[in-house]
């Protein structure tokens, strides 16, 4: 089969397109055919080494993917040959992927491969961190940062189905109009104004009961100094640099917290699990939750396709198509 590997750290120029044998089953996976791969800022870690899970050479990149199950380990008993499922777990970037069966969601009838490519990490990351992280309410205002990406985008429609109050910053002023489509409230390019003194001007001066920050240093002291009462920061990605170290002590004025997050724990945690990719599943099929595709490149590209996400004006998600 054909696969993208590295063997050694750096950045996209690491990546080769070889040919390399079919994993062969062990007990508890599936073998799923990839139909269509989805891209996250994670991979560019991990082909640097800076990722939680370490590369082991020669590795394959890639965390989530969509496709048919071509074959099932005997005591995979819930899973068989033919479903169409989509999973979070890493050496995507191939024509099949081994992993393990509690990694694997099998998908709707009405929901195509780029959607369910596109859901496992972006969307479900972001409803986790608006239900599982935080109590989202009606009337609350929740700031999303670098809300034209995956996540972001997913978060802007979450959020604005409980009826919360969406401030998202973007990077450039070309994310500005598709921002604005997915339903925020306001748009700010955290590049040349200061996102803080908005939230606090459209809040009256109480602040954000909420901000969902990717971005890291550029973006995470200002998010402390703009939170309410109560306020809670998640960080989940450091696209800008890892934040600064804080002083638990200065949490104490508002009585804010900052907690971090990733998605692939929840899989410990079955009922948040099964509850998320219920009511995300129930958002799509009610219309009010999708994911733009900000680009489509082969397998074979995906050189390109790194070079283009870490340029930063893309939008959406990125795909790649064995």
């Amino acid at each position: 089969m054909k696969a993208i590997q590295f063997d050694r750290l750096g950045g996209p120029e690491v990546m080769e397109l070889r040919e390399i044998p079919v994993p062969e089953l062990r007990s508890g996976t599936v073998l799923v055919r990839n139909r269509v791969i989805a891209i996250n800022y994670g991979d560019t870690f991990f082909i640097r080494g800076t990722y939680l899970v370490k590369p082991k050479f020669p590795d394959t990149p890639g965390m989530e993917a969509a496709g048919e199950i071509a074959a099932v380990a005997p005591d995979v008993t819930h899973l068989r040959a033919g479903m169409r499922v989509a999973y979070i777990g890493m050496g995507a970037y191939a024509e099949y992927t081994l992993i393990r069966a509690s990694r694997v969601m099998p998908i709707p009838d009405e929901m195509d491969y780029e959607q369910a490519a596109s859901f496992p990490i972006a969307v479900l990351t972001a409803w986790h961190m608006l239900h599982s992280c935080h109590e989202t309410k009606p009337g609350q205002t929740v700031i999303v940062h670098s809300a034209a990406g995956g996540v972001g985008i997913a978060a802007v429609q979450i959020a604005k189905a409980a009826d919360a109050r969406v401030l998202g910053t973007v990077s450039s002023e070309e994310k500005f109009e598709m921002v604005r489509k997915f339903g925020a409230d306001w748009v700010v390019n955290y590049e040349t104004h200061d996102f803080a003194e908005e939230a606090m001007k459209v809040t009256g001066g109480r602040g954000a009961d909420l901000i969902l920050d990717a971005v890291g240093k550029p973006t995470f002291e200002k998010g402390l100094g703009c939170l309410a009462p109560l306020g809670h920061l998640i960080l989940y990605g450091r696209a800008g640099g890892a934040p600064d170290p804080i002083n638990p002590l200065a949490l104490f004025g508002k009585s804010i917290k900052v907690s971090g997050f990733a998605v692939t724990m929840m899989y410990a945690l079955t009922d948040h699990h099964r509850r998320a990719l219920e009511d995300v599943f129930r958002l799509e099929r009610e219309g009010k939750l999708t994911v733009p595709i900000g680009g489509r490149f082969p397998l074979a590209e995906a050189v390109n396709a790194h070079r283009y996400l870490e340029s930063r004006r893309s939008t959406g998600k990125l795909l790649l198509i064995p």
